[in-house]
């Protein structure tokens, strides 16, 4: 009997802090999942605003200086200023 009242409060003590662990370890699992469902509806909200403000025509097509124009002879890509990229007239 003497081991029993030696060792209960250690135990009382280990559940209660088991069950508190436990509790806080769900609510954030629970949390988490709620904030990847929140933010999924958002992106999902997005995407859909965003197929219908823009046309289907994909970006790529819309960018000038595309690698198909500079094939044909259509406009070059312009370099930054500044960039010291391929040598002009004054470097000769």
């Amino acid at each position: 009997m003497e081991y029993v009242a030696v060792l209960l409060p250690s135990l009382v003590v280990g559940l209660l802090f088991w069950f508190a662990m436990r509790a806080i370890f769900n609510a954030d699992k629970s949390e988490r999942q709620a904030e990847a469902k929140a933010q999924a509806e958002a992106d999902a909200k997005a995407a859909r605003a965003a197929a219908q403000a823009s046309p289907a025509v994909p970006l790529a097509d819309k960018q000038p200086g595309k690698a198909e124009d500079s094939a044909q002879g259509g406009p070059e890509a312009i370099p930054p200023a500044g960039s010291s990229g391929s040598s002009s007239e004054s470097d000769k």
